[in-house]
């Protein structure tokens, strides 16, 4: 303990004498507080939108066009929900439907613990948003109160998809294992992709009806930080269910499959009481986390880019153009994606609906695919329609298509490159599996961090090449419009990204209900009922077949951890590639509109710059090791519970009670995680905005490229251990095997690889972003108005509360035998 505060004290020591020694490469204090407060006069705070009426496209006024956008959100909504009770009144056995209930009930659970956790995080948040908007800003009670209500509003968003994720997913996962009893391939493909897409339509469609809300309806002096304040509210929101749900779903899964080595049980064994809290954990993890991200992801890269029009371009006319632009292409990508849906769901019906075998992958890759090219073709179409005249510049308009061209192509490339180290037809998977017959579980993690690390390379090289021809078109012609075009078309190629967003998520959320659908088989029971094989064909009218049954399933459970693999890396690329933006709206502030003598601060030249990109590089790896720690304390706990509880003999289903446990037991550690590691990031946030302004952006650069390169290795490398198992399972049917032992010990790494760490890389980095547009111009406006020892006082003891919840990450969470 001694030992630890002497590094505190050490750290704090250098926080202190840092800023002084950068004060001699900066402008005079004097001189600096004063431009500090002017640039902050024209700061994120006091963004204020266009008066869109001024502007008419194809003679329809720029209010009425965006109110036709309600419309089509409302039309989206309707699309999800009309699936949502379609799924709820397809057949199912009362066997399934009981086990498909307990799991939502756990969920609902634990949702509603989350939901209180979250609003005591928000809290602190709040308490920042006061301060900086009412004192500092002066801005009035009624204001601030809006403000707020914004932030609680994007809280709601995150949290309500969420919600409606799991009640989706856990309707169409008892009806997917019941259609397997059919022992056809079709249905239990089209469930989960039906599924996927009313959680993807209704959560696009809300996430923009809500943002066009605040543009259409809130005045231009408001609305600007009411959108800064539902992009936090939604990116704490999101950071919080991503964080908990990984951790809380990694417990569980490892828990649970520990035991088929420790006692030679068959996957999803009833006897097993970590099943449930498994089942409930795939959607904790896997489905509420993977919702609140993408309604998050969808909001913050739209902030992003209606930050940087509103600093970086001069002439409203311009403006007004720009923002509705974005937001028709938002309303199109909604119509695109459905009309994509809707015909890849005719030919799958046509090629697939008799059909005794099927590649579960091919249909969803061709969705993809289709929904990007009919993407493409509309952005061309619609842009040329609506802005042929951009500034007085006609080519503007390809221009701008292109490069979100380069964003909606890489939503089809980067799962295509996924693929090549996940699928269960991939080489480096098969590598896996192969050197795990003779090596075991040794060589079977060797050769997932070969595949993990190749990944990252390719992955990495696809995303430069896209964003460089972005580049090169912003060259021609946007910089007559604003300052900084570059990064207009990096932020261009994020929003591209998420083109295909209602897709992108239906096919990430496909994967949790073939992985359920698989356990409410085993958990059901079904083909141990009475009379079952009679009942069935009376009250259903098919002859049933449980062994085709459980080999369909557990084959199409395989292409749902390949697409849940191909999500990750486009929503960790946008949040990389979105930071960008948001970071160059704090530079903007920072530099005065990027005035040369402050440019040279922006530069590995300038100490506390280059210090901030070796600290965000700490501050990533800190947060995988914390995140996989409160895995693996929660899950030995887990696996102690389960092996001191078991029941192999005389027992049909282990008790309701022993599975509640081993539920409480993951909440209890993934808020835990989630509590020391949100905090840690909060407090860290606020002490380096305050350290030095230049030092902080280098942080923020910095978490954002480590962040992207750490969690496309991670995710991958889980992703073919995952399918690794998936072959030795299916493919080759060695359950039982040392072969299986080694590739169950492999997946269990990694688990909290690519869902615990890698994931909630994504919102964290998004939240620190967000934040730190706050945070940094808190922290100038305190140094203007108090001088900069009082700023760099509360920067050591923001930085001593982050190391506090640092230590309790780690050393708080330790595995304590006996304890």
């Amino acid at each position: 303990m001694i030992h630890k505060f002497r590094i505190v004290a050490l750290l704090l020591a250098l926080t202190a004498l840092m800023p002084a020694a950068a004060h001699a490469t900066q402008p005079p204090s004097g001189q600096a507080a004063a431009e500090s407060a002017q640039r902050h006069a024209g700061g994120e705070a006091n963004l204020v939108l266009p008066d869109l009426s001024t502007e008419s496209f194809r003679g329809i006024n720029a209010r009425t066009l965006l109110k036709g956008g309600l419309v089509v959100c409302v039309l989206g909504l309707a699309f999800g929900m009309v699936i949502f009770v379609r799924l709820k009144n397809l057949p199912v056995h009362r066997s399934m439907l009981e086990v498909s209930e307990l799991i939502y009930e756990t969920c609902k659970t634990y949702l509603i613990t989350q939901g209180k956790f979250i609003l005591i995080l928000e809290a602190f948040i709040g308490v920042i948003m006061v301060f900086y908007f009412g004192v500092l800003q002066h801005f009035d009670a009624m204001k601030v109160t809006i403000i707020l209500l914004f932030s609680l509003i994007g809280i709601g968003g995150s949290y309500g998809v969420a919600w409606f994720g799991i009640r989706v997913n856990t309707f169409a996962n008892s009806r997917a294992a019941f259609a397997g009893l059919k022992g056809q391939p079709y249905p239990i493909y089209a469930i989960p992709l039906q599924a996927g897409m009313s959680i993807g339509m209704l959560l696009i469609s809300v996430e923009l009806f809500m943002m066009l809300c605040i543009l259409l309806f809130i005045p231009g002096d408001y609305a600007g930080s009411c959108f800064i304040g539902f992009a936090i509210g939604e990116s704490l929101g999101a950071a919080a269910l991503r964080i908990a749900g990984g951790i809380f779903t990694k417990i569980a899964d490892i828990g649970s499959d520990l035991m088929k080595i420790v006692f030679n049980i068959k996957e999803d064994d009833a006897r097993n009481p970590g099943v449930i809290a498994d089942c409930t954990g795939d959607n904790a993890g896997d489905s509420v986390g993977p919702s609140a991200d993408g309604f998050e992801t969808y909001g913050v890269t739209g902030v992003a880019l209606i930050s940087f029009i509103l600093v970086a371009v001069n002439e409203p006319a311009v403006q007004v153009q720009l923002l509705v632009w974005i937001f028709v292409m938002r309303v199109m990508m909604i119509i695109a994606s459905a009309i994509s849906y809707l015909l890849n769901g005719a030919i799958s019906k046509a090629q697939y609906e008799n059909a005794e075998t099927m590649n579960f992958e091919a249909p969803l890759t061709r969705l993809v695919w289709l929904t990007s090219i009919v993407s493409v073709i509309l952005t061309y179409i619609v842009s040329r329609l609506l802005i042929p005249n951009v500034g007085g510049d006609p080519t503007l308009w390809w221009k701008l298509s292109t490069v979100i061209t380069c964003g909606t192509l890489a939503g089809a490339i980067i799962p295509e490159l996924v693929k090549i180290f996940t699928s269960v037809d991939s080489s480096h998977v098969r590598e896996v599996v192969t050197s795990s017959r003779e090596g075991g579980a040794s060589l079977n993690i060797l050769s997932g961090f070969v595949a993990g690390n190749f990944s990252a390379y390719w992955l990495g090289i696809s995303i430069v090449t896209l964003m460089s021809i972005a580049y090169i078109v912003s060259t021609y012609g946007l910089a007559q419009l604003m300052i900084a075009p570059a990064v207009f078309a990096f932020g261009l190629v994020a929003f591209g990204f998420l083109g295909m967003g209602p897709v992108t998520i239906a096919v990430d959320s496909y994967g949790p209900v073939t992985d359920n659908a698989q356990s409410v088989f085993e958990l059901s029971m079904i083909e141990t009922l009475p009379n079952i094989s009679a009942e069935l064909k009376k009250n259903f009218g098919f002859d049933v077949n449980f062994a085709r049954a459980k080999h369909l399933l557990e084959e199409n459970d395989g292409a749902g951890n390949t697409f849940k693999a191909t999500a990750k890396p486009v929503l960790i690329g946008t949040a990389v590639v979105g930071a960008t933006t948001m970071i160059f709206s704090i530079i903007v502030v920072l530099t005065n509109r990027l005035q040369p003598e402050y440019l040279r601060f922006l530069s590995i030249l300038h100490p506390p710059f280059l210090l901030g990109l070796i600290t965000g590089g700490c501050m990533i790896y800190w947060f995988t090791g914390a995140s996989t720690q409160a895995v693996t304390t929660g899950a030995y706990r887990a696996v102690e519970f389960i092996k001191r509880n078991i029941r192999l003999d005389g027992v049909e289903k282990a008790s309701v009670a022993d599975s509640k446990k081993v539920v409480e037991i993951c909440t209890q550690y993934a808020q835990k995680g989630m509590f020391n590691i949100f905090l840690a990031v909060f407090f860290a946030t606020l002490a380096f905005a305050f350290l030095e302004p230049y030092f902080f952006i280098g942080y923020l650069v910095s978490i954002a490229l480590f962040g992207l390169f750490q969690a496309i290795f991670m995710a991958n490398a889980g992703g073919a251990w995952d399918n690794a198992k998936k072959i030795v399972e299916v493919e080759l049917k060695e359950k039982g095997t040392p072969i299986h032992a080694a590739t169950v010990v492999g997946d269990t790494v990694g688990d909290p690889f690519k869902d615990t760490s890698s994931v909630a890389m994504n919102p964290v980095i998004k939240f620190t972003t967000l934040f730190g547009l706050l945070a940094v111009e808190l922290g100038v406006q305190l140094a203007a108005e108090y001088g900069a020892l009082m700023s760099h006082i509360l920067s050591a003891a923001f930085l001593l509360g982050s190391m506090v919840f640092v230590w309790r990450s780690f050393y708080a969470m330790r595995i304590r035998s006996g304890a």
